[in-house]
């Protein structure tokens, strides 16, 4: 099961369609900033986390389609020279989250990879470490890299094949994740242990490694030396990550003195050999990569996402005499059809391109609308009209609006309630909205002049064509409005109450918060009686175990039953793929009680929500009548 997830990865369908180009180094980006080298690097995502972001948001703007994680040597062993033996979860985590955002902030489709370096010890016979350990302690680090969200493990900068070795297996047994495996070679073409580059080739064949490749060493002669004879020994993709040539310590500080140039002059040479990732390793700067960027430009220009021209035609409505028609998602929900709808975050920064990617991959699988929301958990986002105009645009999926009453008072809500309408976005889930001290910002007021239930009684009034004081605007306006319903609620009466005053107050369709069982659902509709509005189970398919605990005993209003938990326990590596399986089951066994799905993706994976959705369609499922 988990090498045919492998073999649908991402990742690796986009090494298929040319060079990737990975970014440089972070320690050396670190040390130029005035990081010694005698503390922790690891330990700066939680200290120094906006130094690390801001060079994984630098190596992005050079044009990197995949950054590692600030985690090298965040195992325990390597960490224990610090005191922060305790703080592997935390360090790696937050690496992760650290990456996401700088890709969020950035916009792009970058691929966040787990970066693992070896222990820093030598293993036994001639030191203390054993196999054993050292195993540990690598799935120690890979289980929280994997909790945090990467798409997949960069095993480096190994000079021992046998610890390199062990990080495999350690990963094959916690994650089930692509694993890009490196080793470091000397100026003779071996390795530290005097390993030949075929001997390294069929050793992680064997392992069953999806990448082979060289990284540090001494320079990029060395590693085209080194990948060439792997090309002859392999057809498994390679990747390539020199340093910057040899270092020389000047005034106490280390510099290196290959130029972008000379990295740019290694990219062509080392896509001409067929290398599928490429990038640099110490001493590397986003100035190598931009170089590099521009020496792969041809490959590399397909990779990133080609925006469509923007359409000078908005869906101004210049006539109000004419009542526009039913949204397509009002359409199906009118014609009793299976919907399904899929949620997409807006991003942190200015570049919408991975949102509008990942709307193109879920709407190519068969979904029918996409949910937007609207800065969750009191995050500063891009807008989701914004967005939602963009993707309606550029995409041709019609698309739902969370609408929050946190942000803006009762003028402030009807003129953008208006200025949508009139930009042909009309599907509207009325949210009252996550308070601002959970997020960002946690000083701003909140505004609330209305909640959620003011909220539909609006776009109730102005269905009917007038404001909340009474004054015509001209038409009746045409709003789907949806509201949200909490099944799992811990005080299920007063849900239900406020459930009927949504309904009472003019929703036209619920979608419920993520659920994870029949039982629940029953239970909850057991205490409704039978619905008004069409209904949509929301699901969120679990990654992890750690995920699952994490979602049950961290995230307000989820329940994941024991079972389950139990099931993601035991899949270990195989996470995603029995999160899926688990969805798939909810599906087929409430599809006499639901109308849809609303399906929630961790992490932004889209292409794991894109498989449910394809599932969907081709399982025919038909929704309650």
């Amino acid at each position: 099961m988990a090498a045919d997830k492998k073999r649908s990865n991402p990742f690796l369908e986009r090494l298929r369609r040319g060079p990737l180009l990975g970014d440089g180094a972070m320690g050396t980006q670190l040390h130029a900033r005035g990081v010694s080298f005698e503390r922790s690097f690891d330990e700066l995502n939680l200290t120094e986390p906006k130094i690390v972001e801001e060079i994984h948001r630098a190596y992005i703007s050079a044009g990197a389609e995949l950054i590692e994680t600030n985690t090298f040597g965040a195992n325990r062993i390597k960490l224990a020279r610090h005191g922060l033996e305790g703080r592997v979860r935390d360090i790696n985590f937050r690496a992760v989250k650290l990456a996401r955002e700088a890709r969020e902030i950035s916009g792009e489709q970058v691929f966040i990879a787990g970066s693992v370096g070896p222990i820093g010890q030598q293993l036994e016979p001639i030191g203390r470490i054993g196999i054993a350990q050292a195993t540990a302690a690598f799935a120690e680090q890979i289980a929280a890299l994997l909790e945090g969200g990467a798409d997949l493990l960069v095993l480096e900068t190994f000079t021992n094949l046998p610890e390199l070795l062990a990080a495999v297996a350690a990963a094959q047994q916690t994650a089930d994740l692509p694993i890009v495996a490196q080793m470091t070679f000397a100026e003779d073409g071996l390795t530290l242990s005097a390993e030949e580059p075929s001997q390294v080739v069929q050793a992680l064949e064997r392992a069953g490694v999806d990448v082979i490749g060289v990284n540090c060493g001494v320079g990029p002669q060395v590693a085209l030396q080194v990948l060439e004879s792997m090309r002859q020994q392999t057809r498994l993709p390679l990747s390539g990550q020199p340093n910057a040539g040899l270092p020389a310590r000047v005034e106490g500080r280390f510099f290196y003195f290959a130029t972008p140039e000379y990295f740019a002059t290694f990219a062509r040479q080392a896509a001409d050999l067929g290398v599928a990732y490429i990038g640099g390793c110490c001493g590397t700067t986003p100035a190598h990569i931009a170089a590099m960027r521009g020496a792969l430009k041809p490959a590399g220009t397909a990779t990133r996402i080609q925006r469509p021209t923007p359409s000078t035609a908005i869906a101004i409505d210049l006539n109000p005499a004419e009542q526009l028609p039913p949204t397509p998602f009002a359409q199906r929900l009118v014609a009793k059809s299976f919907v399904v709808s899929v949620e997409i975050d807006p991003p942190r920064g200015l570049n919408p391109a991975k949102c509008v990617a990942g709307a193109e991959l879920v709407k190519d699988a068969g979904a029918d609308a996409i949910n937007i929301g609207d800065s969750p958990m009191a995050r500063v986002r891009m807008s989701a009209l914004s967005l939602a105009l963009m993707i309606q645009q550029q995409v041709g999926i019609d698309t739902l609006i969370h609408f929050t009453s946190r942000d803006k008072n009762l003028m402030a809500l009807q003129a953008e309630l208006i200025g949508a309408h009139a930009l042909g976005i009309r599907n509207i889930i009325a949210l009252t909205g996550d308070p601002p001290r959970i997020g960002d910002y946690p000083s701003a007021t909140g505004v609330w002049d209305v909640d959620s239930i003011g909220l539909i009684k609006i776009l109730q009034r102005l269905n009917e064509g007038y404001d909340w004081l009474g004054t015509s605007i001209g038409k009746p306006a045409n709003f789907t409005i949806a509201c949200a319903v909490n099944p799992s609620a811990d005080d299920l009466d007063h849900e239900i109450d406020r459930f009927r005053q949504k309904i009472e107050a003019g929703a036209h369709v619920a979608m419920s918060q993520p659920l994870y069982d029949r039982e629940t659902l029953e239970r909850f509709f057991l205490k409704t009686g039978p619905l008004p509005i069409p209904f949509l189970l929301g699901v969120l398919p679990l990654q992890s175990s750690r995920h699952a605990e994490f979602m049950h005993n961290e995230v307000p209003g989820i329940v994941v039953p024991q079972q389950l938990r139990e099931r993601m326990r035991r899949a270990g590596e195989n996470g995603i793929a029995e999160g899926l399986s688990q969805s798939r089951e909810l599906l087929q066994d409430t599809k006499d009680l639901v109308q849809g799905v609303y399906l929630m993706p961790s992490f932004g994976r889209y292409e794991v929500v894109g498989e449910l959705v394809r599932w969907l369609r081709q399982a025919s499922i038909s929704p309650v009548r």
